[in-house]
């Protein structure tokens, strides 16, 4: 197969990126060329598809599979519909699982429970993406497959305050500091990882079963906020100083937090991942948080300077913690 990822060097890309190659696609990456990260194997064509004026060399090919990893909104689709149509076999629109109905009517999640979440423009966003690709599939056959990753890490580090693209909880677990768990801690949550998802996710690569389908690709381990906060601490060689204090109370406080916390991570969700398992029969995440996670901290500490310590980030979990004490 010939495949393109716009995007393909991120933190769940990659993993995709190199499983593919190792399968034998011959794989493209359209990219600016400012992410330095190198996958053997993989070609590139320069260009910004943000800009259709450098797409020169990307206009001369014809794809079996076109993957966007940074489509965010419908203009985003608009374009690419026009780039694509009649150049791809199968489009695959990378979206979220925390477009699922928020709140939940019931915890289990299937590829069928509505699409709803108001309370944050990034998956309101990629519900409107979702809705114009259907639209696309079912009045203009253009091949789409959609996919939902929900937390997933590789890079990062997947936890709600303080982590993800940056080091701050981590080292406040380090030094002995506080850190906040969003409720009681005991609500449950799925962390996957990068390499556990481009299993089911290159077994979607050029499936023409799955056109029209949509997909969320997680791990069946099921952990509660206290348990990953405990693992990641434990990682670490240290135990974390928790402070558990109520979601609404910190969107309160810090507003910031509402999209990644109400919007999001502040309720119990478990992932049924039968449909993905039929379509690609060999899918199965074998990867526990406890093993991934140390493979993160061991790719962080070979990357120093990627341990970002955000500062700003430190005065909002202090503040928050000081309004919430005030109230003890």
């Amino acid at each position: 197969m010939k495949v393109l990822f716009i995007g393909g060097t991120g933190n769940i890309s990659s993993a995709s990126s190199r499983l593919a190659i190792s399968k034998g696609i011959e794989l493209y990456h359209l990219n600016r060329g400012i992410n330095k990260v190198e996958i053997e194997g993989v070609k590139t064509i320069l260009g910004d598809i943000n800009n259709l004026s450098s797409l020169t060399e990307l206009k001369g090919h014809s794809w079996d599979v076109v993957v966007n990893w940074i489509a965010f909104t419908s203009t985003d689709i608009e374009r690419d519909i026009a780039l694509f149509k009649g150049k791809t076999k199968q489009y695959i629109f990378i979206s979220s699982a925390s477009c699922y109905q928020t709140p939940l009517s019931y915890p289990v999640i299937t590829e069928s429970t509505p699409l709803s979440n108001n309370l944050w423009d990034y998956s309101n966003d990629k519900i409107k993406c979702e809705d114009r690709l259907i639209k696309a599939y079912r009045e203009e056959g253009f091949p789409i497959t959609i996919v939902r990753p929900s937390l997933t890490y590789d890079t990062v580090i997947p936890i709600a305050i303080g982590g993800f693209k940056e080091y701050t909880a981590a080292d406040r677990i380090l030094k002995g500091k506080e850190i906040i768990i969003h409720g009681d801690g005991t609500s449950l949550w799925t962390v996957t990882h990068s390499d556990d998802f481009a299993k089911g996710f290159v077994g979607l690569l050029g499936l023409s079963q799955a056109t029209g389908h949509a997909f969320h690709i997680t791990s069946d381990e099921i952990l509660s906020w206290n348990m990953i906060y405990e693992i990641l601490a434990s990682s670490l060689g240290c135990k974390a100083k928790v402070v558990h204090i109520a979601s609404d109370f910190i969107c309160k406080i810090e507003p910031s937090y509402t999209g990644t916390l109400l919007a999001d991570k502040a309720e119990s969700v478990i992932f049924d991942n039968t449909k993905i398992k039929t379509f690609v029969p060999g899918f199965k995440a074998t990867i526990p948080f406890a093993e991934g996670i140390k493979r993160t901290l061991k790719w962080l500490d070979e990357n120093p300077e990627k341990k970002i310590i955000d500062q700003e980030e430190n005065k909002r979990i202090e503040k928050i913690l000081k309004a919430y004490k005030k109230l003890l």
